[in-house]
Formats: structure tokens, sequence, C-alpha cells
């Protein structure tokens, strides 16, 4: 597994950060976020499959990612001084992840707080299961063709940025096709999006001791306001910070917004 380190740049780090970012992407999807948090050292893994990282031999699962993570940072010597940051899918396996091994805190951003199938997207998450299952089973060259074209990847950020500011609408227009392409393979692609849509946070959270704090979107199709708070209260120890006009985007449409609300949580844990 590739992992990725961003030192503190500060002579005395706040502490130490392990991050896992969210479906189709790697590392760099969470890199807006690490520079506004640049007092503390991030700790950033490709998932198996994603980014720079081969696919795992066993099935693509959350509880498979999280036993893969587990041996990471058992490798890394990541203690329990380590703060555990999830987005979107990687707040799935850093849930299960968290009730495997000990951290300072859990942040979760986009926590799916909502089952996929049975929301208001159940069309949308039943019709990217069958298109990620088709490509899947097409000839190689058609179906790699279709999963990393741009018309696929701008739909999809089309339909997920909900900001109207045009350079922040390019921005995550080009990180979707510079990354969303970076997949193994066709199988991995279609079973990780299966662990996407059979799973919410609420699995794990009665089980999860740590401190927890939640940073949702009121405009997440994945998270509504009603189903984050019901979310935050299944955990004994967890408060929610939910931030305007953005969806299941915050890591690139509200970096800024959520490092703040990261920092002043960890500061309130360490006072």
């Amino acid at each position: 597994m590739k992992v990725y380190s961003y030192p503190s740049a500060s002579p005395t780090p706040a502490g130490v950060i392990f991050a896992v970012h969210g479906f189709r992407g790697d590392h760099h999807g969470l890199e807006r976020i690490s520079e506004e948090l640049r007092d503390y050292t991030l700790i950033i893994p490709d998932l198996p499959g994603f980014g720079s990282s081969t696919a795992m031999n066993q099935t693509h699962d959350v509880e498979q990612y999280a036993r893969v993570l587990d041996e990471l940072c058992a490798e890394l010597e990541l203690g329990g001084h380590v703060v555990l940051v999830g987005h979107s899918f990687g707040s799935l396996v850093a849930a299960k992840l968290a009730t495997l091994r000990e951290f300072a805190a859990l942040v979760l951003i986009n926590p799916i707080s909502e089952p996929p199938l049975e929301s208001s997207q159940r069309l949308v998450a039943t019709l990217a299961s069958k298109f990620y299952s088709l490509c899947a089973k097409m000839p190689g060259n058609i179906g790699e063709a279709i999963l990393r074209s741009s018309l696929v990847t701008d739909a999809m950020s089309a339909f997920m940025t909900k900001s109207r500011d045009p350079q922040i609408r390019r921005y995550v227009r080009e990180q979707h096709r510079a990354y969303f392409g970076g997949f193994a393979n066709r199988q991995t692609l279609a079973q990780a999006y299966q662990a996407s849509i059979s799973h919410t946070v609420q699995q794990w959270a009665p089980g999860i001791a740590e401190p927890v704090l939640m940073v949702g979107g009121e405009l997440d199709e994945m998270g509504s306001p009603t189903t984050q708070e019901e979310l935050r209260s299944v955990f004994p120890d967890a408060e929610l910070v939910m931030l305007p006009e953005v969806g299941h985007l915050i890591h690139y449409e509200k970096a800024e917004e959520t490092a703040t609300a990261i920092r002043c949580f960890l500061q309130r844990l360490a006072a």
C-alpha cells in the first residue's frame, strides 16, 4: 500500500492525523484539508485498488479495508495518540477501523448516514451499481474506456458540486478528471462501490468510545441534516458541525471551514 506523509510545518507539531479518502479518490482528495492543517503531521494512504496502491487479493469491502489499515497502523506504530479522519466511503472504513484499535479521536467528513438504497437517492445508487457491474463485465478495452472517460467524471462532478463559484467548479472537475481514473481494475471498482452503498456509519457508531467530530454538508444527498443528527445521537460522545451551501464534496468546496472545525475540536480535547 502506498502511503503519503505530510510533515508538520511547525517545529512543535500539534499532533498526528491518519486520514482515509473516499470512493474513487486517493490521497490527493484530502490535500486541501491537509494544507489547512499544517500544524499537524498527516498520513494518508491510497486505499488498496486506488491511486498508487495495488488491489487486494480479498474482496474490496469495508471489513477488508479496515483490517488492512489496522495492519498498516501497527506497522507504522500509530498508537492511541493519533487522530483518525475519514471522508465519505472513508467514513465507513474509519468507523470500522475505530472498533479495531484505539485512537485519540475520530473525525468523519461527509459521513454516510443514510442507506443509499433506502434513501431519496436509491434510484441513483441502483443505477450506479448496475453501471459499475456492467462495466466490470464488458470487454476490457470498452469497460475501461467508459469508466475513465471525462464524460462520466464530468457528469459526476456536475451532479455533486454545489458551489456556484466557477473557479471551484473548475477545480473539482479537474481533480476528478485527474484522479477518478486511478483505480486498479474494473472489478475492484465495482466491489468498492457495492461496499459504499451497503453500509452506514450507524453500524459501528455505538461501539466507538473515542470523542467524535462529524462535519456534514446541509445539501449532502448521502447525509441529510436529519440523518446526520440521528447518527450523532448514536455515538457515545459526538458533536456535529453542519456546513451550509455544500453537499458531499466538503473536502473540495469547504476545506478551510472543515480544517477550522477539526482544529477547534482537537484543541478543546487537548485543553
